[in-house]
């Protein structure tokens, strides 16, 4: 059974930092590319970044380049993303995705496991 289960999420201030996190499991986690997606309420789903299984090649969206950091521990089968300088536009439900091989892919329906999502709140 592949279970992957986002945390760290919260409310912060319109500048402010915040890590989230995206423990795997039931999967050989060094196998899987790994994304972020994020997702406001009455808005489609959307890509942040996303990372190589080797964690040798990334992938921004142009919202969130120079801001956020896409990051993983094959070791601990953990893949997190770290948001500074944060903007009201970036409150969503954030969401890991896991796709067996290379590719980095930015569309949502290329991704077989996923979250349930951890929630971001930005005030202004």
């Amino acid at each position: 059974q592949v279970q992957l289960v986002e945390s760290g999420g919260g409310a912060v201030q319109a500048g402010g930092s915040l890590r989230v996190s995206c423990a795997a499991s039931g999967l050989l986690f060094s196998l899987y590319g790994m994304a972020w997606f994020r997702q406001a309420p009455g808005e489609e789903r959307e890509f942040v970044a996303a990372i190589s299984r080797d964690g040798g090649s990334t992938d921004y969206a142009d919202s969130v380049k120079g801001r956020f950091t896409i990051s993983r521990d094959n070791a601990k089968n953990t893949v997190y993303l770290q948001m500074n300088s944060l903007k009201a536009e970036d409150t969503a439900v954030y969401y890991c995705a896991a796709l067996y091989g290379l590719t980095l892919p930015r569309t949502w329906t290329s991704y077989k496991y996923w979250g349930q999502g951890t929630q971001v709140t930005v005030s202004s």
